[in-house]
């Protein structure tokens, strides 16, 4: 095999509660993972030229100075790093997840880079998922998640320890609206005030019933109070735009509505399409919104 093309879809966080800060500097979450069709795209090719060469076709707010400072490239690295491949290979991004988002953008393009050269190569037993799996949390948080593969996990620890769910029932449309404006990660969980004991506990039980409500295919308007980001309250009340996002889609009528990951992505839920096209229409008018009707994957 000589060329691999794979799509690297973005995610929305149905649930995020952070529920201990960690001597490491990182934080342990209770989250729920959901993967949606918005995806950026990449070819990966073996060339007779050594090295890595990379290319960025750049529909996003993404900005980059050189190549190496992509995460698409030190996840190539540490590929042929680990597996002690001498690299030639070109690989070209085409990207149209916004940065900035909470929609793990980099880390789909992190994971979608280590899966497509594995199948470029031809590496394709358990042990050579395991290093993938060592070499994805390396490179960031939200990467394991990606490289599952899978629509629906929670995720516990820094993200990393998961367990996939399997959905049943209808799903509904994801209407993504990103206001213009990034938010940092970095940025958020330094001002974040963690939640009091028996209000995360409380939390915690209202992401059971909501991985109930998934896996047994009960998930409607009534999983809708389930919802819950507790990044919501060091990003909403800091940084207008996103606020603003919110708010709009709230006055339109959409529920539940909720920021995704860190920000700065609001997100709607909606069971009826032509609910959700209207919506997107209205809210898609807004100066320099950027929307996405989209559905899990």
């Amino acid at each position: 095999m000589n060329t691999v093309k794979i799509n690297a879809y973005a995610k929305i966080n149905l649930f995020l509660e952070v529920t201990a800060r960690r001597g490491d500097g990182y934080h342990d979450l209770a989250t729920l993972f959901a993967r949606v069709g918005l995806c950026d795209r990449l070819r990966l090719e073996k060339t007779k030229k050594s090295g890595i060469a990379f290319k960025l076709f750049n529909r996003s707010n993404l900005k980059l100075s050189k190549p190496a400072d992509n995460i698409v490239y030190k996840a190539a690295e540490k590929f042929f790093t680990e597996f002690g491949i001498e690299p030639a290979v070109k690989i070209t991004l085409l990207k149209r997840v916004p940065v900035g988002a909470g929609l793990g953008g980099g880390s789909s393009d992190a994971a979608a880079a280590l899966l497509g050269l594995r199948r470029l190569y031809g590496l394709d037993n358990k042990n050579t998922l395991k290093k993938l799996s060592r070499l994805a949390l390396e490179l960031g948080s939200d990467v394991p998640f990606f490289l599952l593969d899978k629509t629906f996990a929670v995720g516990r620890g820094r993200g990393e320890i998961l367990r996939p769910l399997k959905a049943r029932g209808r799903l509904p449309l994801v209407l993504l609206v990103y206001p213009g404006e990034p938010v940092y990660t970095k940025e958020v969980y330094g001002r974040l005030k963690l939640g009091v004991g028996s209000e995360i506990a409380a939390k915690l039980k209202d992401l059971k019933k909501l991985i109930r409500l998934i896996e047994k295919g009960r998930f409607n308007t009534a999983a809708g109070p389930l919802l819950f980001n507790r990044l919501e309250t060091s990003v909403l009340p800091n940084h207008k735009k996103t606020a603003g996002a919110k708010q709009a889609m709230l006055t339109l009528g959409a529920l539940p509505v909720l920021m995704s990951g860190s920000g700065a992505v609001v997100f709607a839920l909606a069971w009826n399409r032509a609910h959700a096209a209207k919506m997107a229409a209205r809210v898609s008018k807004q100066k320099g919104y950027k929307v996405f009707l989209s559905n899990f994957w």
